[in-house]
Formats: structure tokens, sequence, C-alpha cells
């Protein structure tokens, strides 16, 4: 039987060449990881970046509300409080106040004996 031959020197090249594909296989996806993980990236500074513009406008409104300009628009438009140096005039209803009916007690319902209770639950109303 004769015997065959490999030089070494091909096996040693099947195998860098076979090593070569993983390393750029592996490359490949790390390349691809790499871009997917970089437009997550975008997208969360994005979001971070509408947070904090919300925050800040919030901020600023917190800050207004608590100002004096806000209590006095507050006061003096929306609760029609009158300010110093003027006079308020309440009108009051014309005619005698109605009273307030008061409100009638449910009469109480008493409580049936333990026994017809029992008799109801096993054998029915009859």
């Amino acid at each position: 039987m004769p015997r065959l031959s490999i030089p070494w020197r091909s096996i040693l090249v099947i195998a860098g060449l076979v090593l070569l594909i993983l390393l750029v296989v592996n490359f490949n996806q790390r390349m691809a990881e790499y871009h997917r993980m970089s437009n997550q990236l975008a997208t969360v500074r994005a979001e971070a970046t509408a947070v904090i513009q919300t925050q800040a406008a919030l901020l600023t409104q917190v800050a207004y509300a608590s100002s004096t300009e806000a209590v006095e628009e507050w006061a003096y438009e929306d609760s029609h409080w009158v300010r110093p140096g003027e006079t308020l005039i309440l009108l009051a209803p014309a005619g005698e106040p109605t009273p307030t009916p008061l409100p009638t007690a449910a009469p109480l319902v008493a409580n049936p004996p333990p026994w017809r209770i029992w008799w109801e639950l096993f054998f029915g109303d009859h």
C-alpha cells in the first residue's frame, strides 16, 4: 500500500487559511455588534438630551410658580381678589336662603334568628 505523503507545509497553509477565515468572521461579527451598540448609544443620548431639556423647562416653571409675579397673577386675575387700595364688593343673594333638608335615616331591619338563616340556607324560603 502506498503511503500518501502530505507535506507539512500544505497542512500549515490550510490551517492558516481556516484560522484566517475564522478571524475574519469573528471580526465581522464584532463590527456588526459595534454598529448596533453605536446606534443604541446615539438613541440613548438623544433621549437623555430630551429628558434634560424637559427637566430644565420644568425647573423654569417651578421657579416662576414660586415667584411673586406668579402669585400676584393668580390672586388678581384668576381669583378676582382685590389689590391694595381697592374695595371688595360682595353681592348678597336676593331673598331668603333656602334651608337644607335634613336627611332621614333608613329604618333598621331586624336580623332573623340564626335557626331561620340555617333553615333558609338548606330548605329555601317557603
